[in-house]
């Protein structure tokens, strides 16, 4: 059954269960299409709902609230749900412009277990609410004395009760490929950074943001070039880099391609001495405010895809449209997405939303070229089942 378009997508189950692995699709749409293609009228539906959610108002506050007192505040997650994280501390920073050394930091639920977060906030990230870790970075900070916020589709999960703070996103991604549960905290972060900077997120252009979804040429193309390469490189800096670790584990989940999602820099020292022309490389850019820094950032760029051009490694790149022209079209011989920027949606905002729809396109675009479908994370499959049970 394949669903309209302007549809909400179903809430989460009543009473609160596990997703099971999504029907298996012999052929396109798969559902990870039909969720990307849902985004960004979702977008716009929880973006006005969640300006007036009166839990997302006392998470500001708290917020605030813990900074102005010099108490951390952290972000976790686990696979999707991590990036999403990091991508949250990265709004937060710079809607309450902390300098580097204060800033929020995102840090794996596993290195807090056994020394939780004793003062402060921890919020967590969890499409479902069902992570074994994240829920015991949860439990064990809110027995050690910080307050617990959790970002998730619904309030009856068992994250929800180990939260103080539970912000829902109310519609739930019927696909394991998990775009809409990286895309709806991510807007979370969006909406709740506007809060602390004393602003409104501006739902319709966030919407125009996101609205390439029925445009796949230039995601398709690039798919095409890289189809046969063994292995990828994604690389990024600052929010390009919590994007470029996103593409890289849609890509391995999805299209079955190892991955790895890299910092920009450290691409140039260790990673290409095993690269080959079998090597693909994907190179995000799209911080257009990088400020100060952005002429550093742009002459390593520039570097990475000179090294990529010396070894015939195929490159492509997301590019943000402002950008597009500072980079040669022969240094991206695999190709080009480039995204939408408007001054209504900059900064991080702009850069880890524009670059959402892009990654996720890819990924997608990848899986069909190589024959994949990405809903299923390969579970059909006895040992992969085994291996994950």
């Amino acid at each position: 059954m394949r669903r309209e378009l302007n549809q909400p997508l179903p809430g989460p189950p009543e009473p609160w269960t596990p997703s099971m692995m999504p029907s298996f699709r012999g052929r396109p749409p798969y559902l990870m299409s039909e969720m990307i293609a849902a985004e960004p009228g979702l977008a716009e539906r929880l973006v006005h709902r969640l300006t007036v959610d009166p839990v997302l108002d006392e998470l500001a506050g708290a917020v605030r609230e813990a900074v102005t007192a010099g108490r951390p505040v952290l972000t976790t997650g686990c696979g999707t749900s991590e990036h999403a994280a990091m991508g949250l501390a990265l709004l937060l920073s710079e809607a309450l412009d902390l300098p580097i050394g204060r800033e929020i930091r995102s840090i794996p639920p596993l290195e807090m277990l056994g020394r939780p977060v004793a003062d402060g906030i921890l919020v967590a990230v969890s499409h479902e609410g069902g992570t074994h870790v994240t829920n015991e970075a949860l439990r064990e900070a809110r027995a050690a004395g910080a307050r617990t916020a959790l970002i998730t589709v619904g309030s009856g999960s068992p994250g929800a009760g180990l939260a103080d703070l539970v912000v829902t996103t109310g519609e739930q991604d019927q696909s394991w490929a998990h775009t809409v549960g990286y895309l709806s905290p991510l807007l979370v972060g969006v909406v709740l950074a506007a809060r602390l900077a004393g602003r409104r997120a501006d739902a319709l252009a966030i919407r125009a943001v996101l609205d390439v979804t029925d445009d796949p040429h230039a995601a398709a193309a690039v798919a095409s070039a890289l189809a046969g390469v063994d292995r990828l490189i994604v690389a990024g800096s600052g929010p390009d880099h919590v994007s470029a670790r996103e593409l890289a584990l849609k890509i391995a989940e999805g299209a079955r391609l190892p991955t790895a999602g890299l910092e920009l820099e450290a691409v140039l020292h260790g990673h290409l001495a095993a690269a080959t022309r079998w090597t693909g490389l994907v190179l995000v850019l799209t911080h257009a405010d990088a400020g100060p820094g952005a002429a550093h950032l742009h002459q390593r760029a520039a570097r990475v895809l000179r090294a990529a051009k010396a070894l015939g490694v195929p490159a492509a790149a997301i590019l943000a449209e402002p950008l597009a022209g500072e980079v040669a079209a022969d240094d991206t011989p695999a190709g080009r997405i480039v995204t939408p920027r408007t001054e209504r949606v900059g900064g991080v905002t702009g850069s880890l939303l524009g670059a959402a729809v892009a990654l996720q396109l890819l990924a997608e675009r990848l899986a069909r070229a190589r024959g994949t479908n990405p809903d299923t994370l390969g579970r059909e499959d006895a040992a992969q089942a085994a291996a994950h049970a």
